[in-house]
């Protein structure tokens, strides 16, 4: 048991991802001040990759601000090109990570991938999401605040089950943006930690079979 936990802890610390190196990055505090508009109610994302075709549902009710920044960024085709730079499944089944919107430049060593952000065109700015958790009973959801009370996360809205889709972010909780990974299996030691926004819907057997390497071909909204 005792080995068991370690690896959960040792692999729990490479979701952690640095931030852009741009000195200047814009947080939305809320969906009143998103750069992105928040969505409301679900979407359905297509994502084509080199191993196979992933549907993904996003929850813009449970989600909306970080469903809306992943929307927004399909609709950039942000994703586009990207790989899958880690994946993680031994000792245990883990996480399959992509979304760095730099592994798109396929002269960016492996070595780099995992720490970079979306970066607005338009400013330079790179552009910064808060934590994003909702609970049962409760109206809007909680920003910024990480939670680790099991009486509050028997509640939550969207947890860690095998085919969530969640933001991988730095050890501030406030410092998701484009990055995103998908549970192999359920992983309660990430609930309250990091924002679930979605879960596969379709595909998820093509997820099993994502390697370090295998890339996004591209990521469009469903009609």
């Amino acid at each position: 048991m005792r080995r068991f936990v370690l690896w959960s802890l040792l692999l729990l610390l490479p979701l952690m991802v640095s931030c852009s190196p741009s000195p200047r990055a814009a947080v939305a505090r809320g969906c009143a001040d998103a750069e992105a508009a928040c969505l409301q109610g679900k979407a359905t994302v297509l994502m084509s990759t080199s191993r196979g075709d992933i549907t993904i549902e996003v929850d813009g009710d449970a989600a909306p601000l970080t469903a809306g920044n992943f929307v927004d960024l399909v609709r950039r085709g942000t994703y586009d090109g990207t790989m899958f730079h880690r994946v993680v499944r031994e000792p245990v089944p883990f996480v399959v990570q992509g979304g760095d919107p730099q592994s798109s430049d396929r002269s960016v060593p492996l070595s780099q991938l995992g720490t970079g952000s979306f970066v607005d065109p338009t400013n330079g700015v790179a552009r910064m999401i808060p934590l994003e958790l909702s609970f049962q009973g409760e109206d809007s959801p909680r920003y910024s605040r990480i939670s680790s009370n099991p009486s509050e996360l028997q509640d939550l809205v969207l947890s860690h089950e095998r085919g969530s889709v969640a933001m991988a972010r730095s050890q501030a909780p406030d410092s998701a943006s484009a990055q995103f990974y998908i549970a192999l299996r359920p992983l309660p030691e990430l609930d309250g930690r990091y924002a679930v926004f979605g879960r596969v819907v379709k595909g998820l057997d093509m997820v099993d079979t994502i390697e370090q390497g295998d890339r996004i071909k591209t990521a469009r909204l469903s009609d």
